[in-house]
């Protein structure tokens, strides 16, 4: 989860990453024949995606997702450019991938996938990452971490540290799933092409990242996530997601990573039930309290 500094990453600004408990495994074994046997399966254990790809041009002989084993392919064969002697015998493998969470949810199942493949072989993941994306890396940084850290990325130089960050509050926060999926991908090259006074954006909201991580109490939180969502909401032409659709709702609101979709923050001095029973009424089910999900 990106707490601070969405968007404002890629221009170098600093921020607040929270990893999940809940990841991604990835198993490797050996297996007859020359090609690569993928299977990816979700949080109940149930086979999503299925693909033969072949050792010799990273092509899928047959799979149940032309487009999925297209980017596994690429992974691949990007993790063979930097490492030339990662698969470089032809032995067959069979691959089997294990989600910690619905894979509807979006926490980073590619990041994750990425950094497991880059442990697989023998690679800097950040290096495949870039690779792979114009994202800023900082679910990389998360996907191996045992905490809380901050993150920037500047001139093409990264920066990032774990920190002690576990707010005497958490127990007012909550993360809300949206019931819907945004292409995180696709958010960035928006940005990368509309994105307004990036630089001044960029200094403002590592700002708000450095108070964020020294806050002290709810009510100075709460001023600073606001302020964040007004500054996010001006530099993308974007509505904010509490103007957009939770304009009774009692306490704040801020989104997490792409604006429109999967997860947001919401603050509450309420109840848990009662805060359930709102987001019920809007038809949302998934509420997660701060210390269930992060790490």
């Amino acid at each position: 989860m990106l707490l601070s500094g969405e968007y404002a990453v890629l221009d170098g600004a600093k921020a607040l990453c929270l990893p999940t408990k809940l990841g991604q495994k990835l198993h490797v074994k050996p297996s007859r024949g020359s090609d690569l046997i993928w299977v990816s399966q979700d949080s109940k254990g149930e086979k999503w995606f299925e693909a033969h790809i072949s050792l010799y041009d990273f092509s899928a002989v047959k799979t149940s997702n032309e487009e999925i084993a297209a980017y596994i392919g690429k992974l691949l064969k990007n993790s063979v450019r930097l490492n030339s002697e990662f698969l470089d015998k032809w032995n067959g493998f069979k691959v089997i991938t294990d989600l910690e969470f619905p894979l509807e949810w979006g926490l980073g199942s590619s990041s994750s996938l990425t950094y497991a493949v880059a442990e697989w072989a023998g690679i800097n993941p950040f290096f495949l990452h870039f690779k792979m994306s114009e994202g800023s890396g900082y679910d990389i940084a998360c996907a191996g971490a045992e905490g809380p850290l901050h993150y920037s990325l500047k001139d093409d130089e990264l920066s990032y540290a774990e920190i002690d960050y576990s707010p005497s509050f958490k127990d007012k926060l909550y993360f809300v799933y949206l019931e819907k999926k945004e292409d995180s991908a696709e958010a960035v090259r928006n940005y990368l092409k509309t994105g307004n006074n990036r630089k001044q954006t960029a200094q403002e909201i590592t700002d708000i990242t450095n108070q964020l991580i020294d806050c002290k109490s709810l009510d100075k939180f709460e001023e600073l996530i606001t302020k964040h969502e007004d500054i996010i909401a001006k530099a993308t032409g974007k509505t904010k997601i509490k103007d957009e659709k939770f304009g009774d709702y009692w306490g704040c609101m801020k989104s997490l990573g792409a604006w429109g979709g999967d997860f947001i923050l919401a603050t509450s001095q309420k109840s848990s039930q009662e805060t359930r029973d709102y987001f019920r009424s809007k038809e949302l089910e998934t509420v997660i309290p701060y210390e269930d999900l992060v790490l």
